[in-house]
C-alpha cells in the first residue's frame, strides 16, 4: 500500500518533538518570532513539522484540539479539515507549483495581500513558504519588504532544503532552526511509519547514511508501484533500471532519488577506486551540471545517460 507523504494530511509528527516543543513554548510564552526558518535536508518531516505547528496555534479553542502529549492531530479537528481542503481563513501556503521551476513574484504579490485582510476571529494568521530554495531574484526581493515589517499578528514559517541556495539576507531575518537525523534516526523512524524494517524491503547497498526518512519512504513507494523488489538490485542495477526506464521524467521525488542514488555511486566508487582525484572531479562537475539544468530549465536526459555510458557501463 503506498503510504502518504503529503506533510498537511499527517496527523502524526515522528522525531520532532523537540523542535515541536521549543517553537510552541516560544510561542506559548508570547515570545515566538515572527519569522521562523526550519533547515535541513529533503524528506526530514519539516513540512509536516510546521503545519503541526500551525494546528497547534490555530486549533486552541477548538473541540478536538492538537494533542500535545502525543504529537498528533485529530482527524476531527476543524483546522485540520479546512487545512487540508486550503480553505482555512488564517493560514496561507507558498509553494513551487508543479509546472514551475521558481516560484515567482506574483505568488509573494498574492500572499502579501493575504497579510492585509482581516484575520478571522482575531486568531494568528500563519503563512507558510515552503521550498523557498526556489524563490527567483524579485520574488526574494519582494519577501523581504514584508518580512521587515509584518502586520501585527502574523507568523512567517520558511522552509529550506539546500543551505547553498539561501541568502543570507534573508536568513538573518528569522530564527533558525537546523534539523537533522542521524542514520538510526532516519531507520527508527521510518520503520515506525511503515510498521515494517526497511531492511526487509531494501536490500542495504541502496541504502545511503545519509537518506531522510521521507527518501526512504519515497523509494518504498515507488517499489510498490512498479513492482519491483529492491532486495534483488546493487547500486549499479537500480542505477540502470531508473536511467533505462527514465522513471526520473515521471516524478520529481524519483528525479531527486536517482540524483541522491548517483551521489551513494560515487561514494562507493571513491572508497574502491586508487585514482580518487579524477573521481572527485567528475562527481563535481557532475552536481554543477545537475545545478545548472535546474537553474536553467535545460534537458537532463543526456545529462543521465552520459552517466550510464561513462560510469555506469564504462
Amino acid at each position: 500500500m503506498n503510504m502518504n507523504l503529503r506533510p498537511k494530511d499527517n496527523t502524526r509528527l515522528y522525531g520532532m518533538k523537540f523542535f515541536f516543543n521549543e517553537i510552541i513554548g516560544l510561542y506559548d510564552n508570547d515570545k515566538m518570532p515572527t519569522k521562523i526558518l526550519l533547515t535541513g535536508k529533503k524528506g526530514l518531516g519539516k513540512s509536516t513539522l510546521a503545519y503541526h505547528i500551525v494546528n497547534y496555534i490555530l486549533s486552541q479553542k477548538e473541540e478536538f484540539n492538537y494533542d500535545i502529549n502525543n504529537n498528533e492531530i485529530n482527524e476531527n479537528n476543524k483546522s485540520f479539515k479546512l487545512l487540508k481542503n486550503n480553505s482555512h481563513p488564517n493560514f496561507y501556503l507558498v509553494d513551487l507549483k508543479e509546472e514551475k521551476k521558481t516560484i515567482d513574484i506574483s505568488q509573494i504579490r498574492e500572499m502579501i495581500s493575504f497579510t492585509n485582510k482581516s484575520s478571522f476571529n482575531n486568531l494568528s494568521k500563519l503563512i507558510l513558504i515552503d521550498n523557498i530554495d526556489y524563490l527567483n531574484k524579485n520574488s526574494i526581493n519582494s519577501l523581504l519588504k514584508i518580512l521587515e515589517e509584518p502586520n501585527k499578528n502574523i507568523f512567517f514559517i520558511l522552509i529550506q532544503n539546500n543551505e547553498k541556495y539561501i541568502l543570507p539576507t534573508l536568513r538573518s531575518r528569522c530564527l533558525n532552526f537546523k534539523i537533522f537525523f542521524t542514520f538510526e534516526d532516519s531507520v527508527k523512524i521510518t520503520n515506525n511509519i511503515i510498521k515494517k524494517d526497511i531492511f526487509d524491503l531494501i536490500d542495504q547497498n541502496l541504502i545511503n547514511y545519509y537518506n531522510t526518512p521521507g527518501e526512504l519512504i519515497s523509494l518504498i513507494n515507488f517499489s510498490l508501484d512498479n513492482k519491483i523488489n529492491l532486495k534483488n538490485y546493487t547500486i549499479k542495477e537500480f542505477l540502470n533500471l531508473l536511467i533505462e526506464n527514465r522513471y526520473y521524467k515521471k516524478d520529481k521525488l524519483i528525479k531527486n532519488l536517482l540524483i541522491s542514488f548517483i551521489e551513494l555511486f560515487f561514494l562507493k566508487e571513491y572508497k574502491d577506486t586508487l585514482t580518487k582525484n579524477s573521481l572527485l572531479n567528475i562527481y563535481h562537475s557532475f552536481l554543477h551540471k545537475i545545478h545548472n539544468i535546474e537553474k536553467f530549465n535545460l534537458d537532463d536526459e543526456s545529462l543521465f545517460m552520459e552517466f550510464k555510458s561513462k560510469l555506469l557501463n564504462g
